[in-house]
């Protein structure tokens, strides 16, 4: 381990987290294979398993280095702030992509769909029922995750530790009512375009609820363990960027899928 450096920046011990997430991946994906052809989820589950492992110590050992190190300067901060913008930017056109099938399809409905939208035979879901309450939900919880965040910049440790718990409880709320949503659905992923580009959309904007929960439950548990002062606490920060695009991605969801599509 380098003891003293004359420059700012940080440059990162040999790690074997690389390889192993590496690893993981490929175990996921060939046991995805398996699943798919021989109904054995053993594989998957083994590729699932590495791949947490591995992002547990990785990130088990990036918190250390931003901590009790003292690694993250402000220039490698910058660094980091840039990766965290650039990868929302990227997971922004990764939703646009699902935007762009469902305009595609509803705009001009094919013959085939009975020229209307949504398709014959498909019951869409009333927007003013659950899709309005988990609007609500994801809007109260981007303003508990700003009072989470205004209280740590002045250093209230209780008031941040309050607004991070209910962010967290409105994340999981809101997860809860998409799985209720998705068992009472009238129409399934193998139902026309309709079904594909809704269950894609809002299944992957579900995931990204999932992990950015995670996200903020870790700062959480971070927190109590005094990890972030005021003036250093991009861990935090990242999370409450990724949870404020996983809003507004459903704000559009919510007006275009449930609302106009309907």
């Amino acid at each position: 381990m380098t003891t003293h450096s004359n420059h700012p920046f940080h440059l990162v011990d040999y790690s074997p987290w690389p390889l192993t997430g590496a690893i993981g991946a490929m175990t996921t994906v060939s046991g995805l294979v398996k699943w798919f052809h021989h109904y054995d989820i053993s594989l998957f589950a083994l590729g699932n398993l590495i791949t947490i492992l591995t992002m547990y110590q990785w990130w088990r050992d990036i918190s250390r280095e931003g901590t009790f190190q003292g690694l993250h300067t402000y220039p490698v901060t910058i660094g980091l702030r840039w990766g965290m913008i650039l990868f929302i930017v990227s997971e922004i056109f990764f939703f646009i992509s699902f935007f762009w099938a469902f305009f595609h399809s509803s705009l001009s409905p094919t013959i085939e769909l009975g020229s209307t939208w949504p398709p014959i035979g498909i019951i869409a879901f009333n927007p003013f029922q659950i899709p309005l309450l988990n609007t609500a939900i994801l809007l109260a919880s981007g303003v508990t995750v700003t009072w989470a965040h205004h209280a740590l910049m002045e250093d209230n440790h209780s008031q941040t530790t309050q607004g991070l718990f209910f962010t967290v409880i409105l994340g999981i709320y809101f997860t809860m009512l998409q799985a209720y949503e998705y068992v009472e659905a009238p129409f399934t992923i193998a139902d026309a375009v309709y079904g594909s580009t809704f269950f894609m959309a809002t299944g992957f904007h579900g995931l990204h609820v999932l992990i950015g929960t995670t996200f903020l439950l870790v700062c959480l548990i971070r927190h109590m363990n005094y990890h972030f002062s005021n003036n250093h606490h991009f861990g935090f920060e990242a999370a409450a960027w990724y949870w404020h695009f996983v809003d507004v991605v459903w704000l559009f969801l919510y007006i275009s899928i449930y609302w106009w599509g309907s």
